[in-house]
């Protein structure tokens, strides 16, 4: 079992920037493949960005290269960096830990960018 917190959500207004941190508990964390999403009300969850135990990163489309997702296998942290806020990126962000069949979630962290 791997428990997720995440941290670092809030308001912004828009264009500026905030940085979500998720540390996760066990041993296992450089194994595991993160990512981070976001829901809105009456929407699905959506992929914000991956990031694999090998390091290679994916991001969704709507990013646009304002986002960034590192980790530190030595803290057992991933961060999500994102800059350049629109309204349009708020959101419940999730935490997500995945390995092999397993998948474990956060609680999730609001943002919130106002106009």
């Amino acid at each position: 079992q791997v428990q997720l917190v995440e941290s670092g959500g809030g308001l912004v207004q828009a264009g500026g920037s905030l940085r979500l941190s998720c540390t996760a508990s066990g041993t296992i964390f450089r194994l595991l493949k993160m990512a981070w999403y976001r829901q809105t009300p009456g929407k699905q969850r959506e992929l914000v960005a991956t990031i694999t135990s090998g390091g290679t990163i994916n991001f969704a489309d709507f990013v646009k290269g304002r986002f960034s997702i590192s980790r530190d296998n030595t803290k057992n942290t991933v961060n999500l960096q994102m800059n350049s806020l629109e309204p349009e990126d708020t959101a419940v962000y999730y935490c997500n830990a995945a390995l092999a069949s397993a998948t474990f979630w956060g609680q999730g962290t609001q943002v919130t960018v106002s106009s």
